[in-house]
């Protein structure tokens, strides 16, 4: 397994380079944050992602199923500045009850793709969107050479095996298990093949929950492997990127910032 699916610290700190570099200037040209925009983001991990809007005077909610990630999340950001500005908190969203509070941007960064019944969670998270409020979610397409997210094996040589993900579950799940995966890591990729998200499908849920794109990017190299892999981002080929279904095969990253009418936020 490679060392920054372990080393949580060094999880951590990417996702603030990227973020900052890339995830804000994108959400930037069409909605400013500052201070006091209140900025919630699901699925949030160690707060990685938080850190470069806390710096920027934001109010900010995290929210994760994991109790442990909501821990190191408290630890990587105990910082007096950020004390009356941070909540975090270790719960599934779907156990949040009314009154909900409505924040101005919802974040979902690499989550969505790992989410059940995608189309009812997007109709869910309008609870959570105030009026004129923005959603960023970026996820990898399916399709994608590693689309399956499996280069978090153990084993080497799977890690950097493109496509592999796309075999049918019974092949797959026995090319894990022959490997030497152990059964946490095999459940988790067999989920991500259930879950996993495609251009078309993500857009076409968003049409049919009354969702308006309001801005988008695909790209063949995606912003976090700068970091990751001294690799500089690249954007998609506009002509590709309008090839239903083939983007996804070439497409290693979508951003999305998305926007709803205001009688679509009632419930």
């Amino acid at each position: 397994m490679q060392e920054r699916h372990t080393n949580r610290q060094q999880y951590f700190q990417e996702q603030v380079y990227t973020t900052s570099q890339y995830v804000i200037p994108f959400i930037r040209e069409v909605f400013p944050p500052g201070n006091n925009t209140t900025v919630l983001e699901i699925g949030c991990g160690e707060g990685g992602n938080l850190k470069p809007f806390l710096d920027m005077g934001c109010r900010v909610t995290g929210i994760d199923i994991s109790e442990s990630r909501i821990t190191l999340a408290r630890s990587f950001l105990d910082d007096p500045d950020y004390k009356d500005r941070l909540e975090l908190i270790a719960n599934d969203i779907y156990d949040v009850h009314e009154p909900f509070i409505k924040f101005d941007l919802i974040i979902l960064r690499d989550v969505i793709e790992h989410i059940h019944n995608q189309k009812w969670f997007m109709s869910y998270l309008k609870r959570f969107l105030r009026p004129g409020g923005m959603v960023f979610i970026a996820f990898p397409p399916w399709y994608n050479p590693f689309g399956g997210h499996q280069q978090v094996c153990r084993n080497r040589i799977l890690s950097k095996l493109p496509y592999v993900h796309l075999m049918p579950s019974f092949c797959y799940r026995k090319l894990l298990k022959a490997f030497g995966e152990n059964d946490a890591t095999i459940q988790g990729l067999m989920e991500v093949k259930e879950t996993g998200l495609s251009i078309e499908r993500f857009e076409r849920i968003l049409k049919q929950d009354g969702y308006r794109i309001v801005k988008m990017q695909h790209y063949l190299i995606n912003p976090n492997y700068e970091i990751k892999f001294r690799m500089k981002p690249r954007k998609q080929n506009r002509l590709i990127a309008a090839i239903p279904f083939v983007s996804d095969f070439l497409t290693t990253s979508s951003y999305y910032l998305v926007s709803v009418e205001m009688e679509s936020c009632k419930h």
